[in-house]
């Protein structure tokens, strides 16, 4: 088979960029301390209010430096709906569902997490910053979706 010199250049040029592409791509996570999603561990949406740690939704203080805030999302809310943390410190939040699928997207931060009923989803993030931080739902789950949303008060020591 006889490759035109048009078809070459072209060809050697889509490897070229395909190469180019995914060895940025490997970098720039590599270096942004990018990784596959972790913590998902299986619960029986049925039996969610009995199982810890959601028989007791909020924030948690594991030690010093450590909080974790447990949440609940069901039909157009999240449970508990008042949150505070410290700024500076670790946040773990475990998140799962009751009914259908929702999203956990806390505004002006990188957490975003889908809450898929039967899973435990784990996120960790320490606020930079104190003040008010919108959370939103950003996966369609009913009629009454665009009430779906809270925020999480982050305050200076604790």
């Amino acid at each position: 088979m006889h490759l035109h010199k048009y078809e070459k250049i072209w060809m050697a040029f889509g490897i070229t960029s395909l190469i180019l592409f995914l060895t940025i791509i490997g970098i720039t996570a590599f270096g942004f301390h990018h990784h596959p999603a972790t913590g998902m561990d299986i619960i029986d949406p049925n039996k969610v209010h009995q199982t810890a740690p959601f028989d007791h939704p909020g924030v948690n203080k594991i030690d010093r430096d450590h909080y974790e805030v447990v949440l609940i999302a069901k039909t157009f809310g999240y449970e508990p709906t008042k949150l505070q943390v410290p700024v500076g410190k670790k946040i773990v939040f475990k998140l799962t569902s009751t009914d259908v699928v929702h999203s956990f997207s806390i505004i002006n931060t990188n957490v975003n997490m889908m809450i898929v009923p039967g899973r435990i989803n784990t996120k960790e993030y320490t606020f930079k910053k104190p003040g008010n931080y919108l959370i939103l739902c950003n996966e369609y789950c009913g009629a009454g979706h665009q009430y779906m949303h809270t925020s999480i008060e982050v305050v200076k020591g604790e």
